[in-house]
């Protein structure tokens, strides 16, 4: 009887090992060697430096703040922007809180005769979207241009060559980069007011 027990064990064992040397190390290796050889930019994270010095990731929203730079999508991430923290409010559409916060952020963007476009007062799923529709950055245009003492048009020039069409024409939707459009103005040499 033991020795069936033996002969029993043994083929499970052996494969119990192999399939765990294959799936566990052999697998995962192999993948990361591919995603490092063909997509290095974003198999590391896709890190967006500046002066050699990482500032963000492409793919990771963060909150900017001051006049003379665009501002992302509201937050739900812990605090907001928190990378540990990511999620929703889980608020619905007929939530109390969730109504008021937005008509308090429309209030505070009102532009007179332009609509609040409707990402800069809603959360993302994730609550850390990186991108804003092209409506939101061209909404945001005069409040940088003025600023950064820049013509508006330079500023809407800037908007209009960050948007990033879909994939293929039709997958997503046209969006902009919240850093990387930021990282632009601040390369071109603009002298923004300071409080």
């Amino acid at each position: 009887m033991f020795t069936d027990l033996k002969t029993a064990l043994r083929p499970a064992l052996v494969m119990t090992l192999l399939f765990a040397l294959l799936l566990g190390l052999i697998y995962p290796l192999a993948l990361t060697g591919i995603g490092q050889a063909l997509f290095p930019f974003q198999a590391n994270g896709s890190v967006i430096r500046q002066n050699g010095r990482p500032v963000g990731s492409a793919l990771i929203g963060q909150n900017f703040s001051e006049d003379r730079y665009f501002h992302p999508r509201p937050s739900a991430a812990g605090k907001g922007y928190d990378g540990l923290a990511s999620s929703g409010s889980n608020l619905g559409p007929t939530a109390k809180a969730l109504a008021e916060r937005v008509a308090t952020d429309v209030k505070a963007l009102h532009s007179p005769g332009r609509p609040v476009p409707s990402d800069l007062v809603t959360t993302s799923a994730s609550g850390l979207d990186p991108d804003i529709s092209p409506d939101a950055a061209f909404f945001q245009v005069e409040r940088v241009a003025k600023a950064r003492r820049l013509n508006a048009d330079q500023v809407r020039a800037l908007v209009q060559g960050s948007i990033r069409k879909p994939l293929l024409g039709f997958l997503g939707e046209a969006r902009v980069n919240v850093l990387e459009i930021n990282q632009r103005l601040d390369d071109i040499g603009a002298h923004p007011t300071r409080p």
